[in-house]
Parts: C-alpha cells; sequence; structure tokens
C-alpha cells in the first residue's frame, strides 16, 4: 500500500549550481550524495519536513535523465510514493491497466527497490514507487 509521499525529484543539468541554489541560497539541509549506477544518476538529498527534495544529474551525461534534460531542460521530474509492499502495488496497478517502465523494481538510492509508472498512465506526470528495506 502506497503510504506516504517520499520525494519530488527535480533534474538538473548542474548539480553544483542547483546545490548552491538549494542548500545555501534556500537554507535547505544537504543530507547527502548517493550515485544510483541502475538508474545511472547522480541523486543529492534535501530532506523537507516528512519528505525530501531529491535533485538528480546524470551519471556521465548517460541514461533516462541525460535524454530528459536534452528534450526538456532541468526541472520537476517525478513524485516518489513509499509503498510498503512494491510488488503488491504493482499487480494491483496493472490490473487496473498502468503501464511500468520496466517489469520488476530495480535498485535505487538508500537500499529502495523502486519503480516507475510511465507518464502515459497518470496524465502526464512521472510516478515512482520506493519500497525501503524493512529496519
Amino acid at each position: 500500500m502506497i503510504t506516504r509521499l517520499d520525494h519530488i525529484a527535480i533534474a538538473v543539468p548542474d548539480l553544483t549550481a542547483a546545490i548552491e541554489r538549494f542548500a545555501t541560497d534556500l537554507g535547505l539541509h544537504l543530507a547527502g550524495r548517493e550515485d544510483v549506477p541502475s538508474q545511472s544518476t547522480t541523486t543529492v538529498f534535501l530532506p523537507v519536513d516528512g519528505t525530501q527534495i531529491e535533485l538528480i544529474h546524470p551519471m556521465e551525461g548517460r541514461g533516462p535523465v541525460a535524454a530528459y534534460l536534452e528534450k526538456r531542460g532541468g526541472g520537476l521530474h517525478h513524485l516518489c510514493f513509499e509503498t510498503d509492499d512494491i510488488d503488491a502495488d504493482m499487480d494491483r496497478l496493472k490490473r487496473k491497466g498502468y503501464r511500468f517502465l520496466s517489469d520488476e523494481p530495480q535498485p535505487g538510492a538508500h537500499g529502495t527497490r523502486v519503480v516507475f509508472i510511465h507518464p502515459k498512465s497518470c496524465g502526464g506526470v512521472l510516478i515512482e514507487l520506493a519500497e525501503h528495506p524493512a529496519p
């Protein structure tokens, strides 16, 4: 079951400038940085009361975020919702006709399992589901 908004992801062409904007200029706490090879992204996390902003930047100029930036430029990339059972949510949503960008969850940041719902299934919004590892 989907339990909460996990993060809002923003695709950024210049990660250093984006960190300066969000952490220094806006005063958000920079909580960490992580490379996510399965998604070809470098991610930076900025917690905001119960959720977080995730800045995403393509690793080595490749991958889906690089294609997104080339086509659309920087900006809102996706919304991510935490789930307590990603497999059950995928099955439930598939039965309702939702399409996914992969057949199985992939490794994500912080040890999560993630899957993206095709934007055509969500009114043009890219939605990510993330299941965090058990504590």
